[in-house]
């Protein structure tokens, strides 16, 4: 068995030699402010800026304290209860790429000297040591989409789209800019500088896409640990506002913005090592092809898909991008998004791809609202425990869903993606491994908040409920 992370925040203090180090770094750099960011529920960095004067009290647990009860949906504890600490982790300090008098760090919560069960980024590391603990070091590529935006008139419009709008003039009606050489370089020089600051940060950059909406964009950069990788994207959310705001931009990862829109997706591309094998991939054969592991760690993932996209698929709005087709569809009308809890050989109308250039599992059911954390550590105990127990997935589905009729669908046992939030989450519910990796209390609050969401997305009246009834009845 491999030691647990630390339990108890003594045992969890970076060694003073290291914290003078990494201070006399930032000091060289010219940095001012420290921000040492835990992470929410729903997956979103909170902060107290400090001087770097107080940098060694903040590194020994002795900086701000958080009242995260008070914003953070965790309705366990009150008003009368203690703080929690806000511990940060050295290994992830960088100077911010926006303003270099800033510097970043990730911090994990501790509650009365013991790790804090709703800190989401403690959850994953317990996931990474079980996981090790099988045999197993889990690690991923997300690919994030994402959509540039800016105001007009008060209303939020396309930043990269320079026709006239709606009701302003010749509208020519166009294909979708996925891939398209102009939209690229007309949006260089947003892009341009977002290239560079991630090859700065030593990310492995491979390529930006212009996706099949206008002003969408999506990023590929090489895979990691899971826990590298959860915090990676948290980052990277931060740091595309921040570099949007210069040109006079913003970002937004709502999956579907505009009924007309592609959905922005998030795919999470999850690969399985052995510790004791460290570099090898254990889902490629050795002779080219896929091993069983890959499809065990499949059939664990489909036994846990709709509990999976639950957390992948966070918000109301993500089940509007998992259906075949959208009529007024910007360059066509199939979605190429995910529909059915299934897997197939480069099959991107499934949830689950094997794909024909890599030797990864690809989970096109996700979306950047998910909280990584919950997300890539839901995913390595699924695949975990898909290999350990031996998981059979079934044969391949690799038909066009999209294409299928009810009844072929049925006859090949694919099961519909969950339709809506509540469906989700009422499954998600149920999920024991769910309750695992998240811990009963953590589940319990995710439950808790994404149920009133529901609520009062249900019990509000849309425009298309005014335009579809009004005058009908």
């Amino acid at each position: 068995m491999l030691a647990k992370p630390p339990q108890s925040m003594p045992e969890a203090l970076p060694e003073k030699s290291k914290i003078a180090e990494a201070k006399a770094k930032l000091e060289d750099a010219g940095v001012k402010y420290i921000l040492s960011c835990w992470i929410d529920l729903l997956g979103v960095p909170k902060t107290k800026p400090v001087p770097i004067s107080d940098f060694e009290l903040l590194c020994l647990g002795k900086g701000p304290q958080f009242a995260v009860h008070s914003i953070s949906f965790v309705p366990e504890l009150g008003p009368a209860d203690s703080d929690q600490i806000s511990l940060p982790d050295l290994d992830t300090l960088v100077v911010c790429p926006w303003d270099r008098t800033c510097a970043w760090m990730f911090a994990d919560l501790w509650w009365e000297g013991k790790p804090y069960n709703l800190c989401p980024r403690h959850a994953l590391k317990r996931t990474i040591h079980n996981a090790a603990n099988a045999g197993y070091t889990i690690h991923a590529g997300v690919e994030p989409e994402f959509i540039v935006m800016r105001w007009e008139n008060g209303r939020p419009v396309k930043a990269m789209d320079n026709d006239p709008l709606p009701g302003q003039g010749v509208r020519p009606r166009r294909q979708a800019f996925g891939y398209d050489v102009e939209f690229s370089i007309d949006s260089m020089g947003f892009l341009g500088e977002l290239i560079d600051i991630l090859e700065d940060l030593g990310w492995n950059l491979h390529d930006v896409v212009a996706e099949g909406a206008y002003s969408q964009f999506e990023l590929d950069f090489h895979y990691t640990d899971v826990l590298a990788m959860a915090d990676r994207l948290v980052f990277l959310r931060v740091l595309l506002k921040e570099v949007a705001k210069k040109h006079g931009k913003f970002i937004t990862f709502m999956p579907k913005p505009t009924t007309g829109d592609w959905r922005s997706g998030a795919h999470m591309n999850t690969s399985m090592q052995s510790v004791d094998n460290p570099g090898v991939n254990i889902f490629e054969d050795g002779k080219g092809g896929w091993a069983d592991s890959a499809h065990h760690a499949v059939g664990g993932l489909l036994r846990h898909g709709g509990a999976l996209t639950a957390i992948a698929c966070s918000t109301v709005n993500s089940y509007n991008g998992l259906v075949p087709r959208v009529g007024g569809f910007e360059g066509g009308t199939v979605t190429w998004a995910p529909t059915h809890m299934t897997y197939g050989y480069n099959n991107r109308s499934a949830m689950l791809r094997l794909p024909q250039s890599r030797f990864c599992i690809e989970n096109r059911a996700a979306d950047m609202c998910m909280n990584p954390y919950l997300g890539l550590g839901m995913t390595a105990a699924a695949m975990v425990e898909g290999v350990t127990q031996k998981y059979d997935p079934g044969e391949p589905l690799n038909q066009d869903l999209y294409s299928m009729t009810d009844e072929q669908l049925a006859a090949s046992g694919a099961q519909r993606l969950p339709r809506n939030l509540l469906e989700a989450i009422e499954i998600l519910k149920d999920d024991t491994l769910a309750k695992e990796v998240l811990g009963e209390t953590m589940l319990n609050s995710y439950l808790h908040y994404k149920m009133d969401e529901w609520e009062r997305y249900h019990q509000t009246v849309t425009d298309w409920e005014v335009e579809e009834y009004l005058r009908l009845y």
